[in-house]
């Protein structure tokens, strides 16, 4: 069994594993400069050549053909028809011009071969005697042709490319959708992977995905746009990272945000054993921020809170987590200068209303169900979930419900098993029971809390893609607002990794632990006091 705390490391395979990304760019400016050329002459339009630098790294870099080709073309005001995937490479649609890209891509491959970066080898070799798996994705339908060309397609235990993404129906980089499934494939979480990637699509893609680290390759001196866009720290060689770095990295704490608030020497040096001074090595730099310069700076926060353990004490039961009339004042505060999101584990229409403040997004249960400022979301297959829910229900009852402190709370689309009033002597049978109501149905998943057991739909959502989902709703970018995520549990860590690179996560937490968040408060308390502070500079 793996001794560490990451069980997959996913590298994309073009520019990170094959020197075939070179390949890539010098195919695609053949065909667009010919096309572009052909335009000059037809339509006379002027002729503005395809660079790598400003075109392919921006519109084409790690991204479906035919996406790229489109996002390429609009860049310069193009717009094709998709045309048929048989349209003969002199068609001109976008089928056509991908495939006259497939054909000079292979021609170039069979006359020079596949070159590889040994690091890179290396480190998936070093990784595989550790017990970690070892998995490939790339946006390419000539994946398998490069990897048998090179001789490496037996060092990855899964493969997830082009082909196989269009068969299964997955969304292309910059969705998260192939770094998950081929994560999902090893039998490891997202939030126990790592990915590897050299194109912005693609750490856009694992920052969506939720995975833990997301690593940028900089061969292009494209270190920048690589952690603007959600790489934690970028590379220009991966012989700097070995399996003992990711692991000190998986252990990592958050600072605790009043003490380095405009300390900006004491957060630089906490991530000194991480080599921040290797010229090959770049930390994307909010994490070397103090808290202060995060939220003066030119983008404006949007905060998105949990409730119990953020807004309230932990409490013995449920019920009692009632929010103080000074915390509610201060969030209707918050929430009148700032758009604000509550995203809790209860069902929405409890916690709407327990807050009582109107012209906040509430999402309740995981968000699986979200409203607010006009928009509205049920997540689909989560309603097909209610059905279930209501059987597990009495067999929960029958087998556990006469142990003493034991509290079985029904949520419209999760019910949660809390076990904080119960003896110790009861805990195995009480995670039994739990695992085997699981087990015994494949549309559910145990997901673990504070002193609590929730089972919910086995679906792909958690609190971070409730976050985002927001953000597209009211039309938030990463680039012009702060995301700040507050947040006291385990479930809470999803949405710290969607939020990490691009905004910032706070954990309240009474003493320090390793956490996807930057920075911790130890109470409700210190959140109060945090808005606070931040009332007074606004």
């Amino acid at each position: 069994m793996c001794k560490y705390s990451y069980g997959a490391v996913i590298f994309d395979m073009d520019g990170v594993i094959t020197k075939t990304d070179k390949v890539h760019a010098q195919a695609w400016k053949l065909i667009f400069d010919e096309y572009l050329c052909l335009r000059q002459k037809r339509d006379n339009q002027d002729f503005v050549e395809f660079s790598y630098k400003n075109d392919y790294l921006n519109y084409v870099d790690g991204k479906p053909r035919l996406k790229g080709i489109k996002s390429f073309l609009a860049s310069r005001g193009i717009e094709l028809d998709l045309g048929n995937p048989d349209d003969s490479p002199d068609t001109e649609t976008i089928y056509g011009l991908g495939n006259k890209k497939n054909l000079k891509f292979r021609e170039v491959l069979n006359n020079d071969g596949v070159g590889v970066y040994e690091p890179t080898v290396n480190l998936v070799n070093a990784l595989k005697q550790k017990g970690i798996r070892v998995g490939i994705v790339s946006s390419s339908k000539n994946c398998r042709f490069i990897l048998e060309t090179a001789g490496i397609m037996h060092l990855f235990e899964t493969r997830l490319d082009g082909v196989i993404a269009e068969e299964l129906k997955l969304e292309g980089k910059p969705e998260g959708d192939i770094f998950v499934t081929a994560a999902l494939n090893l039998g490891v979480s997202p939030a126990r992977s790592v990915v590897i990637e050299d194109a912005i699509s693609g750490v856009q893609a694992g920052r969506n995905g939720g995975f833990a680290l997301v690593v940028g390759v900089a061969r292009s001196d494209n270190a920048a746009e690589l952690n603007k866009n959600g790489a934690d720290v970028t590379v220009t060689d991966l012989s700097v990272l070995n399996v003992d770095w990711i692991q000190n990295w998986f252990d990592r704490k958050p600072l605790p945000l009043f003490n380095v608030w405009d300390q900006q020497q004491q957060v630089t040096q906490a991530y000194a054993e991480f080599n921040i001074n290797d010229t090959r090595m770049y930390f994307n730099p909010d994490y070397l921020r103090a808290p202060k310069k995060i939220f003066c700076a030119r983008k404006k926060p949007v905060f998105f809170l949990d409730y119990d353990g953020t807004l309230t004490p932990i409490v013995d039961r449920p019920e009692l987590a009632l929010i103080s009339d000074e915390m509610r004042n201060l969030v209707k505060l918050v929430s009148q200068k700032f758009t604000t999101a509550i995203v809790s584990g209860r069902m929405r229409e409890d916690v709407e209303n327990l807050l009582g403040i109107e012209g906040l997004f509430y999402a309740g249960s995981h968000g699986f169900d979200i409203l607010g400022n006009g928009v509205t979301m049920l997540h689909p297959q989560a309603q097909q979930a209610i059905a279930v829910i209501d059987k597990i229900i009495p067999a929960l009852l029958k087998q556990i419900g006469n142990i003493k402190g034991v509290i079985i709370e029904q949520k419209k689309f999760s019910v949660a098993v809390h076990y904080r009033l119960v003896d110790t002597e009861y805990l195995a049978r009480i995670k039994d029971i739990v695992n085997k109501v699981v087990q015994e149905n494949n549309s559910l998943r145990l997901m673990h809390g504070k002193k609590v057991f929730e089972i919910l739909p086995a679906i792909e959502w958690n609190k971070g893609m409730a976050l985002r989902w927001i953000m597209q709703a009211l039309n938030i970018t990463w680039d012009k607002y702060v995301m700040v995520y507050i947040g006291d549990d385990t479930t809470d860590e999803d949405a710290f990794r969607m939020v990490r690179g691009r905004g910032c996560g706070i954990l309240v937490s009474d003493a320090p632990k390793s956490s996807s968040a930057q920075f911790y408060l130890s109470s409700p308390e210190e959140v109060k006091k945090m808005f606070e502070l931040l009332l007074e500079g606004n």
